[in-house]
């Protein structure tokens, strides 16, 4: 990733990611300008995997006692 991805958000990169797919689906663009975007749709989609991930790193879950009281928490399982 450069610095220029690493400062996107996810929303950001998920935003630019999606109008790089909807130009791709026209078939409008030329072989390198497709190249082209296609590169920057794989950069963008590793920015969002990697948001997504370290996200799911900082979840936790809140787990209850008996009596429905919050008794602590657990990492996140996305199992």
């Amino acid at each position: 990733m450069t610095q220029e991805t690493d400062s996107l958000s996810f929303e950001a990169a998920l935003k630019e990611l999606e109008g790089i797919v909807a130009r791709l689906e026209t078939g409008d663009a030329a072989l390198d300008e497709s190249i082209s975007l296609y590169t920057r749709g794989e950069a963008l989609k590793s920015i969002c995997e990697k948001r997504l991930k370290d996200a799911q790193a900082r979840i936790e879950k809140i787990t209850l006692g008996p009596d429905g009281a919050p008794t602590g928490t657990t990492a996140f399982d996305a199992a």
